[in-house]
């Protein structure tokens, strides 16, 4: 395999659901070996099944700013990215690009994958007046970070993540001051999505 492989990019379909559940599993699995750093982020990665991501994929294509970009290799996809179009606060018309979920395959890193995947969101984002482009990537990513970095990505925002239920649960014990209280209400609310899952399943 040579060091830069022939990079062909096109948006991504419905039908390259099954190759991009495939690439996500594969970024995920190595992330295990980043540390204990990288157990927030695998917490929240489910690998979904086909069907699952063809009609979620279905979701994100039919919004008009969002676009997905796929990066392919010899007809294999090894690559991937999200753009999505938006402003800088909700009172502003400062027009900027989020670009998320760099993907590449641990088989393909430090082939100019990224590079060109990054490229590619760079020129979507000035075809539509974007004047600042907002990367977001895994906090455990080290490599990615560093990557960012050295390109000139500044940091200027931290996103956290937290389960619904766990959220309304510790926000609850908050407002009631009962550990007990916020626990029992999180886990009738758990139980009656799960009745509603199981009804749903059998009509």
């Amino acid at each position: 395999m040579s060091a830069r492989p022939h990079i062909v990019l096109r948006d991504a379909d419905r039908g390259d659901a099954a190759a991009l559940v495939a690439l996500w599993s594969e970024c995920a699995g190595s992330s295990r070996d980043e540390g204990s750093e990288a157990f927030t982020q695998q917490a929240l990665w489910r690998e979904p099944g086909v069907v699952e991501a063809a009609s979620a994929l279905d979701l994100a294509l039919a919004v008009p700013s969002k676009r997905i970009i796929v990066a392919l290799v010899e007809g294999e996809i090894i690559g991937a990215t999200v753009c999505s179009l938006s402003t800088l606060t909700p009172i502003s018309l400062t027009r900027i690009l989020i670009v998320t979920e760099i993907q590449v395959s641990p088989r393909f890193r430090r082939r100019s994958v990224a590079s060109t995947l990054l490229s590619a969101a760079a020129s979507y984002g000035e075809e539509h007046n974007c004047e600042i482009v907002l990367a977001a990537i895994p906090v455990h990513s080290r490599e990615p970070h560093r990557y960012l970095t050295k390109i000139g990505f500044n940091q200027v925002a931290v996103l956290r993540a937290i389960q619904s239920s766990k959220l309304r649960s510790r926000l609850t014990m908050m407002a009631t001051n009962s550990r007990d209280t916020g626990k029992l209400i999180a886990v009738r609310r758990t139980l009656r999505r799960r009745q509603g899952q199981a009804r749903a399943i059998r009509d």
